[in-house]
């Protein structure tokens, strides 16, 4: 089915996205409040860059470090309204009367987990931060990023798995 052919369907949310979202806010929330709690005694040179090894290789001025704050919420914002349109998405399968509102639910929740999980990794990310301007040793410092991604994409493979399994 051609993507101006799709029809646009209104579609409930699932109850997991709902609770992912208020997760995934509530986390990123408290990371803003834990930055502007911190920030009169944040030192003037702050981590913006870490190598593979989690090691710092660029800092910056106290400022740079509203950048990842700002990026989540813009990107989070983005991806909700993305979510909103589940018949312009690229699909791995070849969509049918019979699977396409299960396939429009598959691919909206798949870009509702890998927001969430994006967003919570920046807010970690965020926090992880203002701790090693500090000088503080953080809890996953160089595995969070292989971490990171070994959830991301093993969530996308989880959904592409259950598209094929849907048609």
């Amino acid at each position: 089915m051609e993507i101006r052919k799709r029809p646009a369907l209104k579609l409930k949310k699932k109850p997991v996205e709902n609770v992912l979202n208020i997760i995934s806010l509530l986390v990123y929330i408290g990371s803003v409040i834990h930055l502007f709690m911190h920030w009169s005694s944040l030192p003037n040179r702050v981590p913006i860059h870490y190598n593979l090894v989690g090691e710092v290789d660029k800092w910056g001025s106290k400022e740079d470090i509203f950048f990842l704050p700002i990026t989540g919420a813009i990107l989070w914002i983005g991806l909700t309204i993305l979510e909103k349109f589940p018949h312009i998405y690229n699909y791995t399968v070849t969509l049918t009367e019979e699977n396409i509102e299960q396939q429009y639910k598959n691919g909206r929740t798949m870009i509702n987990v890998v927001k969430n999980e994006i967003f919570i990794y920046m807010a970690y990310c965020n926090w992880k931060d203002v701790n090693v301007a500090y000088g503080h040793h953080v809890l996953l410092d160089n595995r969070d990023s292989l971490i990171f991604l070994i959830i991301l994409f093993g969530s996308m493979a989880f959904f592409i798995i259950k598209s094929f399994r849907l048609q």
